[in-house]
């Protein structure tokens, strides 16, 4: 793990997308981050160790899923499918397949594996099953704001995770799609999909793929803006927020018609393109149910100083 100073910064962006606003400033307190994304390797180890079972790998109750025939409910995953040409990017369905038997295990569907990839970033995991990784590890899952600190690795303000150009001479510093999303691409490094950890450079504090590659769990309930601590309380969750306030946090980050609280994902991935979704920086951030997995969400572990 690397230790993170702590202190003060801006948070947040009013350069992209409305809920990167407002910039504010935050203040974390030191703490340890592990320098990269959770490995398919460390995460087996995890199972091995515990017998545990991922979400995406267990049976769906008929009772979740009303008017759905009992026999398609059986366990998957969300699977990125690129398209065969250009498509409205309105629609993420396009690309986007429900893939029974996709997993950790298996992250394109059941005849896939991970034994080539077993220093990628774990995918297929929801919120659940990081946090029980993180518990077992003897660590937690890091806040909304503590990831953004960290991944801006000391530039406060900057664009990226290291600094304000995208290609510093020229080279391409993460992960993120190469060509038209989301038919053709042409790989980042010779990197289609996910890539081992550490393939491309650290930022300033020694983290590796803090942008690029996986979005990464947080614990932060997501709303529409930044809530700015003491201006609207209970609507904005972070450590030292009161507990009672996390229900009406929860409930309020779902989005319409579901009850399944949504968590803030931060870092961007793979699929991270300038056409679609410029989200590898430090101050984007993505709402994910916590049910959900796919092909580009995997998480790190924080622990406190």
């Amino acid at each position: 793990m690397a230790r993170i100073p702590g202190g003060a910064f801006r948070m947040g962006s009013e350069e992209f997308s409305p809920d990167e606003t407002p910039v504010h400033v935050r203040e974390v307190a030191p703490f340890e981050l592990d320098v990269h994304p959770v490995t398919n390797a460390q995460f087996a180890e995890f199972v091995d160790a515990t017998g545990y079972v991922t979400v995406a790998e267990r049976e769906l109750d008929p009772a979740d899923f009303p008017g759905v025939e009992p026999a398609e409910l059986v366990p998957g995953s969300l699977v990125f499918t690129p398209t065969e040409g250009p498509v409205d990017l309105g629609d993420w369905r396009q690309w986007w397949r429900w893939v029974p038997g996709a997993s950790w295990r298996h992250p394109f569907g059941p005849d896939s594996s991970i034994d080539d990839r077993l220093d990628h970033p774990v995918v297929h995991v929801a919120f659940e099953d990081a946090a029980a990784y993180a518990a077992w590890a003897g660590k937690r899952l890091p806040t909304e704001a503590e990831f953004e600190f960290a991944a801006r690795g000391g530039l406060d303000g900057a664009r990226f995770a290291w600094g304000d150009e995208e290609f510093p001479d020229g080279r391409l510093m993460v992960n993120r799609f190469q060509g038209d999303f989301p038919y053709r691409n042409t790989g980042a490094s010779g990197w289609r999909g996910t890539s081992p950890v550490g393939t491309f450079p650290a930022n300033g504090y020694g983290l590796l793929d803090v942008t690029g590659n996986v979005w990464e769990w947080t614990t932060d309930y997501y709303s529409s803006r930044h809530i700015v601590p003491g201006a609207e309380p209970g609507l904005g969750v972070d450590r030292g927020v009161r507990r009672d306030l996390l229900t009406d946090a929860a409930t309020a980050s779902a989005e319409p018609g579901s009850r399944i609280p949504r968590r803030v994902l931060k870092g961007g991935s793979h699929l991270c393109s300038p056409q679609y979704c410029l989200r590898y920086r430090p101050a984007a951030r993505s709402a994910q149910a916590e049910d959900s997995s796919t092909t580009h969400i995997g998480f790190r572990c924080a622990r406190d100083a």
